[in-house]
């Protein structure tokens, strides 16, 4: 929910990686396959809300979800709807325009939705909602990318996290799951409030790992780092 990597594999293919920093009172239930508006949808799902933040139909979308928009925001709860649970409803839509266009995001808190489309080759779309206005852009699927949640991480982090990114995509010229799941379990200088598995005195840490690879096959990733 807080770290994701995106891996160009070339043509459709990819490697998304998410790690969840969440209190360790709302750890997740493993992946599970779940009928969905219609479709088999793949995803852990939170146990509190019932929503979750990243999901798979496994053909078609791929969906991971980072709390907060471009810098953090003020908490001003009660909302309308859970940002878990609005990235379910994503599939009742035809597409992200639908979605876009469509949904409507008053009275949710702010999010960085990630949206991978593999009908027409890959495309790769970025939702940054700043509770005014719906920022839709489009990502290149050729290039690495790494995202940090803005409510966690402030702008010199994020760049110092990119900056740990781009020090391991120079020495991984081919890209591998099981190497990247690495990275997202190492990743840092040693400051345990600020690496990729980050603990801020056990109320707010990593509590798990997911990696989504479409390559020619299709594999799911979920490691419980609190268990």
């Amino acid at each position: 929910m807080c770290t994701v990597t995106f891996l160009p594999k070339g043509k459709s293919a990819y490697i998304l990686t998410s790690n969840r920093d969440e209190t360790p009172k709302r750890a997740a239930l493993s992946p599970m396959a779940y009928e969905v508006h219609g479709q088999t949808v793949f995803f852990p799902k939170d146990p509190l809300a019932g929503g979750t933040w990243i999901a798979t139909d496994k053909s078609r979308f791929t969906l991971c979800l980072l709390n907060g928009a471009f810098e953090k925001h003020a908490h001003k709860p009660p909302y309308k709807l859970s940002r878990g649970l609005m990235l379910i409803d994503f599939f009742k839509y035809l597409d992200v325009n639908d979605f876009s266009t469509q949904f409507d995001f008053n009275g949710i808190e702010p999010f960085t939705l990630l949206i991978l489309d593999s009908q027409k080759g890959l495309a790769l779309t970025e939702l940054v909602w700043d509770e005014k206005e719906l920022h839709v852009t489009p990502i290149d699927v050729e290039k690495a990318h790494i995202w940090s949640s803005s409510t966690l991480y402030p702008a010199a982090v994020r760049q110092e996290r990119w900056q740990w990114f781009e020090k391991w995509l120079a020495s991984n010229e081919h890209f591998d799951q099981n190497e990247i799941m690495e990275f997202h379990r190492t990743g840092g200088k040693g400051d345990h409030w600020n690496d990729f598995v980050m603990n801020r005195e056990g109320k707010v840490q990593t509590v798990s790992v997911t990696s989504i690879e479409k390559s020619g096959h299709f594999n799911m990733i979920y490691e419980d780092l609190l268990s």
